[in-house]
């Protein structure tokens, strides 16, 4: 693919050659694996699973772990055209050569963007086409619990925590090459191994009836478990995107699981046992990888963050650190109630933008039919003190179409807004949001049973809410797109019926459904209809003695669980959280007596892990002490033997050394000093030449953090480094002499800055001088540039090459016209670019910016339009300096 480069859209997506990312001598590995995401580079790159497994993999030296992600439209059709397959990022290796091809299915919209992979690839989409020379095809993720729609285009799907299991995968797959196994024996191996799913031994008997078992023994298949993630390998130093990721942090998994026992939540479900990751873990975790990445930002990730029950002592331990080196902190999915007025205080001194909460229905009745555990009081006391903190800006988020709601409940949504608005009147930029989203019943909870609410039930849902929302202008109203959640309703639901659906589908280019301004509803309902099913053949109630499509994928909870909390449901019942309430035997853990429904789990190695077994709530005065009931925190393998078999979770993760709470914090150095000037020079090659400006920028200020640099930033509430870069240089150009000017806080030498930054660069970025500069803001900027010209194309149109720069050189004049923002302006190239010689194969140019800049790629696009780019390549050679300023 890297030769197709200079043809596509942002190249840098392709160019693999991020800080942290692993390359291996293919002969020195017994077997290969690609992770793909099947979604674009800057979403799949913000991806924490995708990030843990890569290390995971590559910490073994006899396998390689490399990645890809779903190019967009028109980079396919770039492909396609030159007959180049789909490849990794690493290594430019087609995945058909592969070993193993593991898709990360987070979401069930992506399934046709699995499809477009495989194919651009050239690997049969269905499992029954693919032989012993193809690569294994696996998938993993959340959606996995019922990927039904996906099983025949899935030789295995992994159940559960893929860490558990993924190195055993490759092991075996290693073994099965060795030896020379056919494609069925090498699925019978795998079979046996916790969480792996093979969908060839089930077999479909149609619409509404159970999958028939092919292979004794193999009726029904359990998930993998990471019973303690203190044990778990954790990316030290994670892939950083070139290009802007989604979400472009340090993000660190502080814990894995809830037991709040929210009904209509999967994930809640399936990832249960909640463990936690030790505190002294987590710091080891953020300084290695705070110091190896350069990240600006950190954020704690769990289901539900604010239930971490050591998150006071997490965040001030961390609170110090980050305030000297101005990186901020996040704290996303934020429970109502779950954190303290100190830890609130801390917050907002690092940054006070918006809030999200999650009250998830506007009247009390229905937020105890979904067990939500928030009162309408404990939401008002959360606001007030957000407001007192200087919050102006709250989203409260919702479901609409949830089981037993009513119009009563919809408007309840609108009373609740009113009330939290009331929290905050004083507040100068008072914003209140209500973002709703259709409810979809989800497989393996409480309320898969239920029916959805039609695409009509919720517009005039939406209608309403707009409507009786309209006069209050601090009130603003969002909603989740209603088709895109029918659809998710129709792929979670359904079973391997849908499959011909998806495939259609996938023909037809439905493709990034999740995206807004890509989804096509109608092409959907189309497609369904062309195979002799409705939308609503998947919506509908379900009967509880009715087979499910998910039945024989077992992640712990109980169909008999499920039915309890259903029942409870309906008589709006709250069930506490068993981290501190009573067991409610969901079926998952296996301790002191209880029995897993997970075969693999024998007693007391599967458990609620927690680092303290009430909820940390830091005093609001730190002078207070630390509680003397707060017990020494113990190591994973210390779980007391004589706790409460009904409510009390182990602690784990810190070993045998109590936690004591982090001194106050002191005040942030001024970073805003400035103590040096001084002017970096570096050349900007190979995979580094298709990197943006923009991303440039990026990238040069991790560098800095990375070699612990100390920038200068300025003023104002997002302080920024002080970092100045010459003229932007072309996407793909090439140079041996760019530059940025950086003002320091602390002084440094110009050979202590060499040493320091160097090492921090990525591949394509070298570092050749660093000089000191006056302490001006204005410096020098270069009036005229020297390029060279080398030619890559086939040897018989070398000639062509010399003739087309002869020609150019010998005329008085070259006009062209250009595209500029304001349309089309006429130029005489001539005037700017002259030829300083014509050489075998090159042509060195010198451009003239004194008058007018235009950029070189054009200059030669124009020159040479007879020859497509991938036949060329620019480099600027010299700069030349004059009296212009810089500010």
């Amino acid at each position: 693919m890297r030769e197709l480069l200079p043809l596509l859209q942002r190249p840098s997506r392709y160019i693999g050659t991020e800080w942290g990312s692993v390359r291996k001598d293919p002969s020195q590995v017994t077997a290969r694996l690609a992770l793909a995401f099947p979604d674009l580079y800057e979403v799949g790159m913000s991806y924490l699973g995708q990030k843990i497994l890569y290390s995971l993999v590559n910490n073994r030296a006899e396998f390689w772990a490399e990645r890809v992600y779903s190019p967009d439209a028109e980079a396919a059709a770039v492909l396609r055209e030159h007959k180049v397959p789909l490849a990794t990022l690493e290594s430019d290796t087609p995945l058909a050569q592969l070993d193993a091809v593991a898709f990360h299915v987070t979401h069930e919209l992506c399934y046709t963007n699995v499809l477009f992979m495989l194919d651009l690839a050239g690997i049969p989409l269905r499992a029954e086409e693919r032989d012993e020379r193809h690569p294994l095809i696996m998938a993993g993720g959340g959606c996995a619990f019922n990927a039904e729609p996906l099983a025949p285009f899935m030789d295995v799907l992994v159940l559960g925590d893929g860490e558990a299991v993924l190195c055993e995968i490759l092991e075996v797959i290693a073994t099965a090459r060795r030896e020379g196994l056919a494609r069925r024996e090498l699925l019978l191996r795998l079979k046996d191994l916790p969480g792996v799913y093979v969908p060839a031994f089930f077999e479909f008997q149609g619409p509404g009836k159970s999958l028939k078992p092919l292979v004794a023994g193999y009726e029904r298949v359990d998930k993998a478990v990471m019973s303690d993630l203190n044990q778990a390998e954790f990316p030290l130093q994670p892939i950083m995107a070139l290009g802007q990721a989604v979400h472009d942090r340090l993000t660190v998994e502080i814990a894995r699981g809830c037991t709040r026992g929210c009904r209509f939540c999967h994930a809640g479900m399936v990832y249960r046992p909640v463990r936690e990751r030790g505190l002294d873990r987590l710091d080891e975790i953020i300084g290695t990888s705070l110091a190896g990445t350069g990240y600006e930002e950190i954020s704690f990730l769990s289901l539900s963050t604010g239930d971490y029950s050591a998150l006071d002592g997490l965040f001030e331990q961390s609170f110090e650190r980050c305030m000297s080196e101005q990186v901020s902190i996040s704290l996303p999915s934020l429970r109502v109630g779950s954190i303290s007025g100190r830890l609130m205080g801390l917050m907002s001194r690092i940054r006070r933008t918006g809030v999200t909460l999650a009250p998830e229905a506007g009247s009390q009745r229905l937020r105890d039919v979904i067990n939500k555990g928030v009162s309408e009081q404990d939401l008002m006391d959360h606001v007030r003190r957000l407001f007192d903190n200087g919050w102006q800006q709250v989203k409260l988020y919702f479901m609409i179409g949830l089981p037993t709601e009513t119009e009563e409940d919809i408007r309840a949504i609108l009373d609740l807004c009113r009330k939290v608005e009331a929290q905050g009147r004083g507040t100068k930029r008072l914003q209140v949001t209500a973002a709703v989203s259709p409810f979809v019943p989800k497989p393996h909870t409480p309320f898969q049973w239920e029916r959805q609410a039609s695409l009509e039930e919720i517009q005039g849902k939406i209608a309403l809410l707009r409507d009786i929302m309209r006069p209050y202008k601090r009130i603003k109203l969002r909603w989740h797109e209603p088709d895109m959640s029918l659809l998710e309703g129709v792929f979670s639901r359904a079973g391997r019926e849908l499959a011909p659906v998806v495939e259609r589908a996938y023909r037809k280019g439905a493709l990034f459904t999740s995206w807004v301004d890509h989804l096509d509803l109608d092409k959907w309902l189309e497609t369904l209809e062309e195979e002799g099913l409705t939308a609503g053949d998947f919506l509908r109630e379900r009967g509880e003695d009715e087979p499910l499509p998910w039945d024989h994928l077992n992640p712990g909870v109980t169909k008999k669980f499920l039915l309890t909390e259903r029942k409870r449901a309906g008589e709006a019942k709250i069930t506490p959280d068993c981290r501190y309430d009573a067991c409610r035997n969901c079926g998952v853990c296996a301790f002191q007596g209880r029995t897993s429904s997970l075969a693999q789990i024998k007693d007391a190695e599967l458990r609620p892990l927690l680092v303290f077994p009430e909820r940390d709530q830091a005093s609001e005065d730190l002078d207070v002490p630390v509680p003397a009931e707060v017990p020494e925190v113990l190591g994973a393998s210390e779980l007391a033997a004589d706790a409460d078999a009904t409510s009390t979770p182990a602690a784990s993760g810190q070993g045998s050394k109590p936690w004591v709470r982090p001194k106050p914090p002191t005040v942030a150095e001024d970073l805003t000093r400035r103590s040096g000037h001084f002017r970096i020079w570096f050349a900007k090659t190979g995979p580094a030449a298709w990197l943006s400006t923009l991303e440039l920028q990026a990238v040069f200020e991790r560098c800095l953090r990375r070699a612990g640099i100390k920038p200068s930033f300025s003023q104002g509430f997002h302080p920024l480094p002080l970092v100045s870069f010459g003229r932007a240089l072309p996407v793909g150009v090439e140079s041996r002499v760019e530059w940025i000017n950086l003002f320091t806080s602390k002084p440094y030498e110009p050979e202590q800055l060499e040493r320091l930054l160097g090492p921090a660069l990525p591949e394509g970025l070298s570092l050749t001088r660093v000089e000191r500069l006056s302490m001006g803001r204005k410096q020098p900027q270069a009036v005229t540039e020297e390029y060279e010209v080398i030619y890559t194309g086939p040897r018989e149109r070398a000639d062509e090459f010399r003739r087309a720069w002869e020609a150019f050189a010998a005329a008085e004049s070259f006009p062209v016209v250009r595209e500029t923002k304001r349309g089309h302006s006429s130029m005489d190239l001539r005037k700017v670019v002259s030829v300083i010689e014509v050489g075998e194969g090159r042509a060195r140019l010198s451009c003239d910016w004194s008058e007018r800049y235009v950029s070189p790629l054009f200059a030669v696009r124009e020159v040479l339009s007879g020859f497509p780019p991938t036949q060329w390549r620019v480099t600027k050679t010299a700069q030349h300096f004059g009296e212009l300023g810089q500010d």
